[in-house]
């Protein structure tokens, strides 16, 4: 493993799950973290913690779909801290509409803004620092939904985690050679808040065999602290247990539908 003193790790999505808990090991290994979300309240007490475990943290709020914020956030990381050394694709959205027969637009575009636009914006905005020193590490977070998608995750989510995961894979053959490792994590069904949104909310005996957000973590550790002649090109992070989704399927179809399209009882 290689410590991680003296660089520059930028978080998004650190306001909570794999995002805090993510900064909080790279903070650990040494790493200053910048971290990105859209609650101040959140990402200061994040780095209130982070600060307390003896680390260094910049909580910046933003709305990373913004171009304009991307920019303005890269102008202060690169004022106070330098290039950016590792990025960190966490953030994430779904839609509340599952099932194309009734997505809205807005959804859908929402959706592909924050899991997939913003990541290209970012991963943009830093390559320059990458590229130019011969060195850097950007990781993905996607899902087990870009190769298996269902109504649990929903038309939009599915084919957003599926693009960047292209997309990742796009940098790791363009620019593994200037030194750029490009990693895309696909945790499986994941015990985090966004499950609080599904149509049905996993009960709490279900969420306690799913993965967890530190295991998740544990894993981008890996692939960052590994030697920069390594890279973890692909981790697939899911549950030991397999549980039973049918029902879960079945409410899914019908979120969002109009009157008189639910089957009756």
């Amino acid at each position: 493993m290689t410590t991680l003193s003296g660089r520059t790790a930028l978080i998004t999505g650190a306001g909570s799950g794999m995002g805090l808990e993510t900064a909080r090991l790279l903070a650990q290994d040494g790493a200053t973290v910048v971290l990105l979300g859209r609650r101040q309240e959140a990402l200061d007490a994040v780095a209130a913690t982070i600060r307390d475990e003896g680390g260094t943290a910049l909580a910046l709020a933003a709305d990373i779909t913004s171009a304009d914020d991307v920019t303005q956030v890269l102008d202060r990381v690169h004022a106070e801290l330098g290039p950016v050394d590792v990025l960190v694709n966490n953030a994430g959205s779904s839609s509340t509409v599952l099932n194309p027969q009734w997505l809205p637009h807005d959804e859908w575009r929402h959706v592909l803004e924050v899991n997939l636009t913003a990541v290209f914006q970012l991963t943009q905005a830093v390559l320059p620092d990458m590229l130019g020193r011969g060195g850097g590490t950007i990781v993905t977070v996607s899902s087990l939904a870009a190769v298996n998608p269902n109504l649990l995750g929903g038309a939009a989510y599915g084919a957003a985690k599926a693009g960047v995961r292209n997309f990742m894979t796009f940098l790791h053959n363009t620019f593994r050679n200037q030194g750029l490792r490009a990693i895309t994590v696909l945790p499986g069904e994941a015990d985090t808040p966004i499950l609080d949104n599904r149509a049905r909310p996993p009960a709490p005996e279900e969420r306690a065999e799913m993965v967890r957000p530190a295991d998740v973590a544990q894993a981008i550790r890996l692939a960052v602290t590994l030697p920069q002649r390594v890279v973890l090109q692909e981790i697939v992070v899911a549950p030991t247990r397999q549980r039973d989704t049918s029902a879960d399927l079945e409410i899914s179809r019908w979120a969002g539908a109009p009157a008189g399209a639910t089957p009756q009882p």
